[in-house]
C-alpha cells in the first residue's frame, strides 16, 4: 500500500470516529462538517481506485 492509499484510508478512519462522536455529544453542526468531509474523502478514493471497505 502507498502512502497516498495509506494516509487516504487513515483520514476516513478519523473522519468517520469524529463523526460517531459528535452524533453521540448531539452537536449537529459538527455531525455535518464531518458528513460533509467523509463523503469527498470517499469521492477522493473513489476516483483513485482506492477500495475504502471497512475503513
Amino acid at each position: 500500500m502507498d502512502a497516498f492509499t495509506a494516509g487516504l484510508l487513515q483520514r476516513i478512519r478519523a473522519t468517520k470516529t469524529d463523526l460517531d462522536v459528535a452524533r453521540e455529544t448531539g452537536d449537529d453542526f459538527l455531525a455535518d462538517v464531518e458528513l460533509a468531509e467523509l463523503e469527498d474523502l470517499r469521492r477522493l478514493a473513489a476516483e483513485h481506485g482506492v477500495e475504502v471497505g471497512a475503513a
